[in-house]
């Protein structure tokens, strides 16, 4: 399957840039996720790769054939990509088995050929009995089986989706989310993902690209993603972060020292080089890398900030805390239930993300 290339790829409406200068490479069967809030362009970038949209500028190549490069634009129907749409987009007067004829139809597929092909790609997505059946006989879970297998019946270079699992309710799209993860990885096929739907990207995907106002702020695997943000945007979009405001007071060995904020608190932090004293920062951490401990124990080799708790919530695998810190609310996860008053929050420095912008940032 072919990699696919984004060079200075860029888009406008109306005078409205929705997309600035998106350049990356999805490796030959990657699976790739466009992730970002709606409206930051990638339902848009996708849509230039299929051919729907044209761009204003940049290129797009597939397999090293160039689809959009100067006077070149390839038309949708040349480009072989397999799309599936939100909405699935099937024929309601038509069965299952002629909703996956009509791309063969068009590619003037032999008729025995054609039987064959469509019994092929609904057996790979577990449809292989309901090819008489029209769309509105089906489940909604069946129904984005069908979108999926009628994007795959000719056999394209690379497979489109976006956000084919939003209409499915919670527990069928967790199903449905391992289940395109085992046949994408089955297949090899080179794949673009869009979604919203940050567990979704962070469990089906090779390597992930963030998006925001149209530009790629990130590109990493889901680890690196969520592990290492490159932005304060990016950790409060992908998960549940906590952030405080402070100044950079000084450096101990190959930590940064913050003082915060409305706290008075200080902490140490594994910070790069780049953030000299003086230095207006945001500081972030991860509620499951937070420990609640009782006021009176310390810990001398990492971050303590008297706090105090606030709410419990249990939702069923752990605790949910609020603690008052300050002027500032924190969540904490935490496996115990029982914690109640005052508290000391209790963290390390290699888990404290430090940022140069100073805005907190409000997750999309």
């Amino acid at each position: 399957m072919p990699e696919v290339c984004l060079s200075g790829l860029s888009k406008s409406f109306g005078g409205v840039s929705a997309l600035d200068g998106i350049d990356f490479t999805i490796r030959e069967g990657e699976f790739f996720t466009l992730l970002g809030p709606s409206g930051c362009g990638k339902s848009t970038t996708l849509n230039c790769i299929a051919g729907l949209e044209q761009p204003t500028a940049g290129t797009i190549t597939v397999g090293g054939v160039p689809f959009v490069a100067g006077r070149v634009n390839v038309p949708p129907e040349e480009r072989n990509l397999g799309m599936v749409f939100q909405s699935y987009a099937l024929w309601p007067h038509m069965t299952v088995a002629q909703n996956l004829a009509v791309p063969l139809s068009i590619r003037k597929v032999p008729r025995a050929e054609k039987t064959r092909l469509i019994h092929e790609a609904l057996d790979k997505v577990g449809l292989a009995h309901l090819t008489k059946r029209y769309p509105h006989e089906l489940s909604g879970g069946q129904q984005q089986r069908v979108a999926l297998a009628r994007a795959l019946v000719y056999s394209p270079s690379v497979l489109l989706l976006d956000e084919p699992l939003s209409n499915l309710d919670a527990k069928l799209r967790e199903q449905a989310r391992a289940w395109l993860k085992r046949l994408q990885a089955d297949l090899g096929i080179t794949t673009v993902y869009v979604t919203h739907d940050q567990d979704e990207a962070l469990a089906l995907s090779d390597r992930i690209a963030v998006m925001f106002d149209g530009r790629t702020v990130q590109i990493g695997t889901p680890a690196e993603i969520y592990e290492k943000p490159a932005t304060a945007g990016v950790a409060a979009f992908v998960g549940s972060c906590n952030f405080l405001t402070g100044q950079v007071v000084g450096r101990r060995g190959g930590h940064v020292r913050v003082r915060l904020r409305d706290t008075g608190g200080e902490v140490l932090a594994a910070a790069p080089e780049g953030f000299p004293e003086g230095r207006d920062v945001t500081v972030a951490v991860r509620p499951e890398r937070l420990r609640i401990t009782p006021p009176v124990d310390g810990t001398p080799d990492g971050n303590a900030l008297d706090a105090e708790i606030l709410t419990r919530s249990y939702v069923g695998s752990r605790y949910e805390y609020d603690l008052t810190l300050g002027e500032n609310v924190i969540k904490v996860v935490s496996q115990d239930g029982s914690l109640t008053g005052r508290a000391r929050l209790a963290f390390d420095p290699a888990d404290v993300l430090v940022y140069a912008d100073v805005a907190l940032p409000q997750a999309a």
